[in-house]
């Protein structure tokens, strides 16, 4: 899934993004305001890290403008301060959580987590369908209980079809959502993953529309 992460304190930002690839997410950097807004406006996320203090547009403000602007890509923010009239100001500008900094990695990415399942309408972590198991908080995934080895593309493409199961997804979408912004987004290579997939967990998961695109039915 493909994370805009919009913090301009560089060393937190490294750490973070550190994170989110080490769970198979794609992210994308913003490092002040105008950035952030344009990214956010204009490439498809999944959820984007929002920090308040960031120079240029204040987070608060591009909020506010990409809520205006049809955006409704779930958002987390991030502030360093305390007061709780800052959290009440991102709320209400229209994020779906915040933490307050200095906070914990491992919360972090399980909120984003947390996220992405409430956006997908997935509130059970784990993705069951026959003997398949896809569990969302990791990307391990087991047949008859038995531990199935992928690669992060492949885990990252899964993950992106079973997180919008029964809905078809072309293999543009695919490769939007799985790739960074400066990433190389040939939508053919989606077609070499699919065929990978299907050689370790069996043909009847994924479902080919010809011509139009991939589909996991809903568990």
């Amino acid at each position: 899934m493909r994370i805009l992460l919009a913090e301009d304190e560089t060393l937190l930002s490294d750490q973070i993004k550190t994170l989110l690839i080490s769970e198979g997410r794609a992210v994308d950097v913003a490092f002040d305001g105008d950035e952030a807004h344009f990214l956010g406006e204009t490439e498809p996320y999944d959820v984007i890290i929002l920090d308040i203090g960031l120079p240029g547009q204040d987070g608060i403000s591009v909020l506010k403008k990409w809520r205006s602007a049809g955006v409704d890509t779930p958002v987390l923010i991030l502030t360093a301060r305390d007061g709780w009239s800052d959290r009440v100001d991102g709320l209400d500008a229209g994020a779906d959580d915040y933490m307050t900094k200095p906070f914990n990695m491992s919360e972090l990415a399980a909120r984003v987590r947390a996220m992405l399942r409430r956006s997908s309408g997935q509130t059970n972590p784990l993705f069951e369908k026959g003997n398949f198991v896809f569990d969302t908080r990791t990307g391990r995934v087991t047949l008859d209980g038995i531990p199935v080895d992928l690669t992060s593309q492949e885990v990252a493409v899964l993950s992106y079809l079973i997180h919008n199961s029964g809905r078809l997804i072309s293999r543009t979408e695919l490769s939007e959502h799985i790739y960074a912004y400066d990433g190389d987004r040939d939508s053919n290579t989606i077609a070499v993953f699919i065929t990978r997939l299907r050689k370790k967990l069996g043909t009847e998961l994924i479902q080919t529309i010809r011509g139009r695109g991939y589909m996991v039915d809903a568990a």
